[in-house]
């Protein structure tokens, strides 16, 4: 079978033995992301994340500059990021390869709820969908189970499924006078 060029460089033996070590001792898995945003003009901001810089906009009928990605487009991104992710493990843990893979996340959204014209209307996407576009010898079979356990094992998946709770908290700066 073809091998992807980076299909084969995902390391299974470090994936198995991360797996194996939170098997063992649970608290091992547990941990934390952060990020820390930073408005720069406009609609503009800077992201970062560990050592990753992402610089985010607005198009230019929402009163951005579009230079950078929305971050709407951002939540695809991630979507399909970790899709894929899950798509190339799975396929490592099975010993199948793919000689390509593309996963394509489209949402359809509406304005009025971020415009605030109907409350009727969300704010955010009315649907996630996405496509699976693989090149393999693998049958059918072997990939709707690649499918189900990707799903099943997708932190960002689980994340748009499930409502996770959210809490805000607002730290105001108290002014410097002259």
């Amino acid at each position: 079978m073809e091998s992807l060029g980076g299909c084969c460089t995902l390391d299974i033996d470090r994936f198995r033995n991360t797996r194996d070590a939170v098997e063992k001792a649970p608290e091992a898995g547990k941990g934390s992301f952060e990020t820390v945003t930073e408005w720069r003009d406009g609609a503009q901001a800077v992201t970062r994340a560990r050592s990753f810089k992402i610089e985010t906009d607005e198009p230019t009928p929402l009163g951005g500059k579009d230079q950078h990605v929305d971050p709407m487009e951002l939540l695809l991104a991630a979507l399909g990021s970790c899709l894929t992710i899950g798509w190339v493990t799975q396929a490592r843990l099975r010993g199948i390869e793919y000689r390509n893979l593309v996963i394509k996340v489209q949402a359809p959204f509406d304005l009025r709820g971020y415009l605030a014209l109907d409350p009727s209307v969300r704010p955010g996407f009315g649907q996630l969908r996405y496509t699976v576009d693989v090149d393999t010898d693998a049958d059918a079979a072997l990939l709707e189970e690649i499918r189900i356990a990707v799903e099943r094992t997708s932190p960002m998946l689980d994340n748009v499924l499930r409502p996770t709770p959210v809490e805000g908290i607002v730290q105001q700066r108290p002014s410097v006078s002259a």
